[in-house]
């Protein structure tokens, strides 16, 4: 063990690019705000608010994604993952700060009555529409409000409670007794996050944040759909930083075997998704009911065709044709162009899942939304780097470390 490099030291030039693409970033939010924030015009103002909401919601859903990812795998009594655990338990820490800022943004839009972004918002509309009527139990502020602030807080105080004991692998040797006692509470703990995220990320999130912008459709897989969309990606960020950090020479025990079942997630996710993607759309297009078919009019035959559809060669034919094959899954380079195709390409089907129902008849994919992109990967660059600075790289005390150096696929 002494041997490893087990603490990451952060590279000067991270932290130069890190505070660039924020300093970019910030310029951007500052420009939208004063040409599009401060508009007179009602639809420019939701437009920015938009523009904010997708990006955060999404890097919000995306860290947490790597929390989900350690507590199935512990669950599963994995061991493999145990020599790159702490990049996940890293990137799971921005999951307070984007919530917070995610939480920020989504309760302005419903204490100020943003009604062109989310229309149940309008009290004349609701009485004079049954359908908006009927939801009312489920879309209310008050509603609204509570949920998104206990998803967002148990999100992230789990998380902490599952990284805090993680902390304890690097403090002393475990025997027979306290490493079973270590086991049974990282199951317990895994086991109640992952409760909770199905209560949240598996149903409920997706439809207050995203699907109640166009309140009068509903798709009983939408929330599946948003799940895989962010795994994928949250595996995909995971990839890059643990290529990143073997790069630099840290994670010795890290090897092609690791990468490869994280290329095999990325593979496996990205069609998971594209059955999602199928299956919802060609359900409502079967049935035609006008209520669901609404939703795609826009992104099908609208302005965002082009988007819709390129979204599923980025998404899928991409991951299908250059991730089948094993000896994609343990190149570096394959391996780290496709992470970033996919996480663009997630991203992207974020912009479409929100703007698309904000903006229906323009595109507004522009200088605003590459500007707001960039500071949420400098924050998460940042951050994360530090995560990773403030703890040994490998918890070099537990049970399960062994299967994860000898693992091989």
């Amino acid at each position: 063990m002494a041997s490893i490099k087990e603490k990451f030291e952060i590279p000067g030039n991270l932290k130069t690019w890190s505070y660039a693409l924020i300093g970019v970033g910030l310029l951007a939010l500052i420009l939208g705000f004063v040409q599009k924030g401060l508009s007179k015009d009602e639809h420019e103002q939701a437009i920015f608010i938009g523009t904010i909401m997708y990006n955060t919601i999404f890097w919000t859903l995306v860290c947490n994604a790597s929390m989900f990812f350690i507590c199935v795998t512990t669950l599963a009594m994995g061991g493999w993952q145990h020599v790159f655990r702490r990049v996940p338990e890293a990137i799971s820490t921005l999951v307070p700060i984007f919530g917070s800022i995610t939480l920020f943004v989504l309760l302005f839009v419903v204490f100020t009555g943003k009604h062109d972004i989310y229309h149940w918002l309008d009290t004349k509309a609701v009485d004079a529409d049954p359908i908006l009527r009927g939801k009312s139990g489920f879309l209310s502020v008050k509603f609204f409000t509570i949920w998104s602030i206990l998803a967002i807080g148990l999100w992230s105080f789990l998380g902490y409670r599952i990284r805090l004991l993680s902390n304890e692998a690097d403090q002393a040797q475990f025997d027979n007794v306290t490493g079973s006692q270590f086991i049974y509470r990282s199951a317990v703990r895994a086991a109640m996050f992952l409760g909770w995220f199905g209560l949240t990320v598996g149903s409920t999130v997706p439809w207050l944040w995203m699907m109640s912008i166009t309140p009068h459709w509903y798709s009983t897989m939408y929330s599946w759909y948003t799940f895989a969309s962010s795994f994928v990606s949250g595996v995909s960020l995971m990839a890059l930083w643990v290529i990143y950090l073997k790069n630099k020479g840290y994670l010795e025990y890290t090897t092609q075997e690791h990468l490869h079942d994280i290329g095999k997630f990325m593979f496996a996710f990205s069609i998971f998704w594209t059955y999602l993607w199928f299956s919802q759309y060609m359900l409502i297009w079967y049935a035609n009911i006008p209520e669901e078919t609404i939703y795609f009019k826009s992104r099908v035959q609208g302005a965002y065709k082009g988007i819709f559809f390129f979204n599923l060669i980025i998404n899928f034919l991409c991951p299908l044709l250059i991730l089948m094959k094993r000896a994609a899954k343990r190149n570096y380079t394959l391996v780290t162009f496709m992470a970033v195709l996919i996480l663009f390409g997630h991203w992207i089907d974020f912009y479409q899942m929100v703007m698309g129902s904000i903006s229906k008849d323009e595109v507004t994919l522009g200088w605003l939304d590459f500007g707001i992109l960039s500071l949420f990967v400098g924050l998460m660059i940042l951050f994360v780097a530090r995560a990773l600075a403030s703890k040994p790289l490998v918890p070099k005390y537990h049970p399960f470390l062994k299967e994860g150096i000898i693992h091989h696929t």
